[in-house]
């Protein structure tokens, strides 16, 4: 029988498949030469067999081909049909797809027998390759899932068919049963016993096909997760070999959807283990309530007693009930696993948040500090002096930096906090998140500290953190006390903050101290006494007893305070200090004391004062003066036009540091000062190192009357260093000018011995006053016993006066007119100008001696005492006075 006969039948019904021959042979394609020779069969080779199989075409009307005989052709076997057809198949495509794709066209004699080029056989077969090898690994995948998905149907099989098998035997025994009992009935009462026992038995046949579904349905449940995922992984791998142009795989999607949503939610993770908690519990309760005898709520208590207890299932007798017992404890095991490992890391969570100081501040009426900086110790220590009549406060400390660092530095800190507490927290105040954090919108007080560095840095933050103070969305309770570092920035600062604002300009302030200091030797001891809470400071109250009596009668009405000024109600609470004494006091009104305390003093009855005589004296006129800067600070063209309001005409100021004259010209110029406006003072300008022996030795330092040691802007930002370079200079000055000195042979008892160094020293602290200006607290030690020089303790007076603010914001105008160029300021009086030699007085006759010449005296220092007195005891108490001591008075400047 022929090939082409046998192929004629099947042509017609796979026609659909391969092209017929009219489509081969259309004029649409170039003839081509033909690829197989016109014999059907191979030439013969005397070394193989003669068995030869012949290539048909579909269609005997088509024309045959042959394999060229240049090519030596392998052995054939006998192929069937359908593997001729689709290989001849295959082969014309590729051909139409040769002829087409390029403009030039390719022989078929170049073809090979799959229909690529020559030059293209390895690309084509790596192509091959990987599809084949892709396509291998997909079969791969769903040969196991269908693996599994036929051991999963073979066990509930195993299952049902144990089940039945079980069933249908208690269904014979229980048949077995009730035909014994029909046999035993002889009367009515047997026979509805019968009767009653087949209702129940045709009661229990729908709760045996219950149980059946209960447990098919669980095994489902349990099976469809992986069928679901299997599909998720099936789709995402037919569309990469499809080619399909996406961004990301279908299982990618869902992994990132459930990634986002346990991220995102808080909470997602607990509810994701109650979900699978209640879902192991429901399907282990079906399960059991499918393979036992009882209820549903009773297996599904038995279900929970086996996600609790992981041995509850020992007593399980029957093949099924164990298998579902031991399944449902394991998964019990897997969810207390994931339990305790959700509980450590929230623990682990709670006690680093708590560590690293993230957790909330729940206080009230706490006094919050934004920032950190050398005055941070002062400032504590003044706000726990100043809470301890309260029985201790809460102060909140707040900066970018880590938690544990800030307390272990507060617990270094030699000062008792006398029950205040101090809680830390790390954080930003330009960050609105943060200062919620620490209840800011509940502080009585916030203090803003200035950063150590840059002046214009240090208070652009400061104005950022009050633009995040002012945008809080609760509103503040309290005030805001920033510590600036240029009094140029102060109008910017207040400007944003508005009526909340206090501002304390840190190097104004130090800088007007300096100069009064040097004009009046001593007075900064009285002003780290009256700054302070340790001793005595500023109050304002309101005594309604006080009304309708005038300011001078009021002066002496209290016994455990000094009267200094009136806040009046009429000019909406102006603070005036040292007020007439035919002032009246209006309803309203409220009195400015300095007291130890605010509920240490009271006013009383008025005493019986012996009217003061008055003593005139012509005070002499202010004489021209002379005094050096050594040093240079950013706001020294501030201090000069101090200097120039507080100095007689003709005085002399010398500066002396290692600024260029031109620079320094410079500098003074940018800071607003103009040197041709000065009116009592003249500018003479030296360079030179101050810690360098030969350059101070070029100055007339015996000459000068005051000279004030500043810390230099250069290493200002180091109080060692700092006070290290003011302590060298000071040593250098004294020593030159003992040098120069003539020596006094006569030493007073109790002095340092004849030629000493400290001797010499403290005689020529005697003709000339030095103020030098001390950063770090402990260099105050030094000279203290040295006595050779006064001093300024400028950062501890920066933080009490930022502590008496944040107390009570009224005392900021208070201390802005005691350091203002003009209005009162603190005087040291000889006390010559109050009584004579050897008078007895009372400190409250003093008092109204010193109003004469309107005068609120508030202490004095006797000749032999080291420290003044200020608001003393007992002031009805006469005592004998001397010349040579001084009061402490607030005048009008001079």
């Amino acid at each position: 029988m022929s090939f082409d006969s046998e192929a004629a039948p099947a042509s017609s019904s796979r026609d659909w498949y391969f092209p017929s021959p009219p489509f081969i042979n259309s004029t649409k394609f170039p003839n081509y030469p033909r690829r197989f020779a016109s014999n059907p069969y191979f030439p013969a080779d005397p070394k193989r067999p003669s068995s030869f199989s012949r290539v048909s075409c579909r269609d005997s009307t088509a024309p045959s081909r042959q394999v060229s005989s240049s090519r030596s052709a392998p052995p054939q076997t006998p192929v069937n049909h359908a593997g001729v057809r689709r290989r001849v198949g295959f082969a014309r495509r590729r051909d139409q797809q040769t002829r087409t794709n390029g403009d030039d066209v390719v022989p078929a004699s170049q073809l090979d027998i799959s229909g690529a080029i020559p030059g293209e056989k390895v690309s084509a077969s790596k192509k091959l390759l990987e599809f084949s090898g892709q396509s291998f690994k997909v079969r791969l995948r769903w040969k196991m899932a269908i693996t599994v998905a036929i051991l999963i149907t073979a066990f509930s099989s195993l299952l049902y068919q144990n089940f039945s098998l079980h069933n249908e035997v208690d269904e014979l025994q229980e048949q077995i049963s009730i035909l014994r009992l029909r046999l035993r009935a002889h009367n009515l009462s047997d026979t509805i016993d019968v009767i009653n026992s087949s209702a129940e038995d045709s009661y229990n046949i729908p709760i045996k096909s219950l149980k059946r579904l209960a447990l098919i349905v669980s095994l489902t449940l349990l099976s469809t997760p992986i069928f679901i995922l299997k599909y998720i992984d099936y789709v995402s791998r037919s569309r990469s070999l499809e080619n399909v142009s996406e961004e990301v795989s279908l299982n990618k999607q869902l992994a990132y959807r459930v990634d986002l949503f346990l991220s995102v939610h808080p909470y997602a993770k607990p509810l994701a283990l109650l979900l699978a908690t209640l879902l192991l519990i429901c399907l282990g309760g079906l399960s059991l309530f499918g393979v036992k005898d009882d209820s549903l709520a009773e297996c599904l208590w038995l279900s929970w007693t086996h996600v609790a207890d992981s041995g509850n299932h020992a007593n399980s007798e029957e093949i099924g009930e164990r298998l579902v017992s031991v399944s449902i404890s394991f998964g019990g095991m897997l969810i207390f696993a994931m339990m305790l490992g959700l509980v450590s890391d929230a623990i682990s969570e709670k006690f680093d948040s708590l560590r690293k100081g993230k957790s909330e501040v729940v206080e009230q009426n706490h006094t919050l500090i934004l920032g950190w900086s050398d005055k941070l110790g002062s400032l504590l220590n003044q706000i726990a002096i100043a809470n301890e009549s309260l029985g201790g406060g809460i102060v909140v400390v707040m900066a970018e930096q880590d938690k544990e660092e800030m307390e272990l530095d507060i617990a270094k800190m030699e000062f008792d906090f006398k029950g205040t507490s101090v809680i830390c927290r790390s954080g930003s105040p330009l960050i609105l998140a943060d200062l919620k954090k620490v209840s800011v919108s509940k502080a009585r007080a916030i203090i803003v500290l200035a950063e150590d560095g840059n002046a214009d840095q240090s208070d652009a933050r400061a104005l950022r953190t009050v633009l995040s103070l002012t945008g809080v969305k609760e509103g503040l309770r309290g005030h805001i006390v920033v510590e600036l570092s240029d009094l140029d920035n102060e109008v910017l600062v207040k400007l944003v903050g508005g009526d909340l604002i206090e501002t304390v300009v840190a190097h104004d302030v130090i800088g007007r101290l300096m100069i009064q200091c040097a004009r009046q030797p001593g007075l900064a001891q009285i002003w780290e006494d009256i700054l302070g809470f340790e001793n005595c400071e500023f109050y304002i109250k309101r005594w309604p007893q006080l009304d309708g009596m005038s300011f001078e009668d009021v002066l002496i009405s209290f016994p455990d305070a000094i009267p200094c000024g009136v806040k009046v109600a009429s000019l909406g609470g102006k603070i005036i200090l040292n007020p007439d004494d035919s002032y009246v006091l209006q309803e309203g009104d409220e009195v400015l004391v300095i007291a130890e305390d605010d509920d240490t003093y009271a006013p009383a009855a008025l005493p019986m004062v012996k009217e003061a005589s008055f003593i005139h004296i012509t005070r002499p006129a202010r004489k021209p003066q002379k005094i050096l800067l050594c040093g240079w600070r950013r706001d020294i063209d501030d201090m000069i036009v101090v200097l120039d309001a507080f100095l007689a005409p003709g005085s002399e100021l010398w500066m002396f540091n290692d600024v260029p004259e031109k620079e320094r010209e410079k500098k003074l110029i940018d800071g607003g000062l103009d040197t041709n406006r000065l009116v009592n003072i003249s500018l003479v300008n030296r360079e030179g190192n101050a810690v360098i022996r030969r350059h101070l030795e070029s100055l007339p330092l015996e000459s000068f009357d005051s000279i004030l040691i500043l810390a230099d802007e250069s290493v200002e930002d180091s109080a060692i260093q700092a006070d290290s370079r003011s302590l060298a200079t000071l040593l250098l000055i004294r020593d030159i000018q003992a040098k120069r000195l003539p020596m006094i042979t006569q030493v007073d008892s109790g002095s340092f011995s004849q030629g000493s160094w400290m001797g010499e020293m403290q005689q020529a602290s005697d003709k000339s006053v030095i103020i030098s200006e001390i950063l770090d607290p402990r260099t105050k030690n030094l000279l203290s016993m040295s006595k050779i020089s006064d001093y300024v303790l400028s950062n501890e007076l920066v933080s009490m006066a930022l502590a008496m603010v944040a107390e009570d914001r009224q005392i900021n105008d208070v201390l802005e007119e005691l350091f203002a160029e003009e209005g009162n300021e603190m005087h040291i009086r000889q006390a010559d100008l109050y009584l004579r030699e050897g008078e007895e007085l009372s400190f409250y006759e003093i008092i109204l001696r010193a109003r004469q010449r309107r005068e609120i005296v508030i202490g004095y220092r006797l000749a032999n005492a080291e420290r003044a007195v200020i608001n003393p005891t007992a002031k009805s108490d006469r005592q004998r006075w001397s010349a040579k001591d001084v009061f402490v008075v607030i005048a009008e400047k001079e």
